[in-house]
């Protein structure tokens, strides 16, 4: 029997859209809240950040994105229990990637302490370690969730079998409650590959970032000569779909990827409010069946058998 999978193990609902923060680099503390405030108030309740993100998109300093929510944690104390609150650790620059057990368990403390908060609700291994036996990566990160810093453990960029060796060490209390990766209409590996079979064979939540293509789908076209080939195809399909709902060519894109049985999560990484506004329109748009299969023969450039 299908159950809500926007569902924390805790009980708290998540909503179809999530605030990314990857770009969130401003020094103005206002100018945040006010980004935050617009999309919990278009019904993004999860705010998605990472401990990396602050290095890209003009940012300084690694933590970045998690301070500046910290500080608008602490301006605004009362936005703690409207938001879900997820970040990633993991990343190491210059290593790249770390998940044995001290460096985790550094990382979440010195996450919790950039966020100013006691607990973390939703906390993922950002990508994977090849070099950490899965085993210690359990038992780190079921131990802090029993010390009540992390509420609930996702992966990101993970392969399936990579979250099945996970979950082969977690007791069946601590689950691997959500799984964030790649998915929009330019990157259809997770229809293929098992990974959203694998969520909804473990009612697991399905967060999709990048659901615009990085940005390549919304952006082409400007040029008339570009662009060319399949690219060119699923433009053309997503434009028509477009103007038959009065919508934008992104709309179309969340609702795409909003559109699969496992009711993904889908991360919007825009700081144009105006923007959140227009992508938020996309949890009200139904693509059919059809549309949906025309989309993905575009976008593979060939017809399905």
């Amino acid at each position: 029997m299908k159950t809500d999978s926007r569902l924390l193990p805790d009980g708290r609902g998540v909503g179809p859209l999530s605030w990314g923060c990857w770009r969130l680099v401003t020094d103005d503390v206002f100018e945040a809240r006010r980004r935050m405030e617009t999309a919990l108030s278009l019904g993004m309740n999860m705010i998605d950040t990472a401990d990396v993100y602050g290095l890209d998109w003009g940012g300084t300093s690694f933590g970045l994105s998690e301070t500046i929510i910290g500080r608008v944690l602490a301006q605004s104390p009362g936005l703690r229990e409207e938001l879900v609150l997820a970040t990633k650790g993991g990343i190491d620059p210059g290593v790249p990637y770390d998940s044995s057990p001290a460096y985790l368990e550094s990382a979440i403390d010195a996450s919790l302490t950039r966020l100013g908060v006691e607990r973390i609700d939703l906390w993922y291994v950002h990508r994977p370690d090849m070099l950490t036996h899965p085993a210690d990566v359990a038992d780190t990160l079921a131990g802090l969730v029993a010390k009540g810093k992390l509420a609930a453990i996702g992966v990101s960029n993970h392969t399936v079998a990579q979250v099945d060796a996970l979950m082969a060490h977690l007791r069946a209390e601590v689950p691997v409650a959500a799984n964030q990766v790649e998915f929009s209409a330019a990157h259809l590996s997770p229809l293929r590959d098992g990974t959203l079979d694998q969520c909804m064979r473990d009612q697991r939540m399905a967060v999709a970032w990048s659901p615009l293509g990085g940005g390549r789908l919304t952006a082409a076209g400007a040029d008339p000569g570009e662009p060319e080939g399949t690219e060119a195809a699923l433009i053309a399909v997503l434009d028509e779909l477009a103007a038959s709902r009065g919508v934008s060519r992104a709309v179309i894109l969340v609702a795409f990827v909003l559109a699969h049985p496992c009711a993904p999560v889908v991360v919007i990484g825009t700081q144009n409010t105006d923007r959140m506004a227009d992508l938020a329109g996309a949890a009200e748009v139904s693509l059919s069946r059809a549309e949906c299969y025309r989309i993905i023969e575009a976008s593979e450039g060939v017809p399905l058998p």
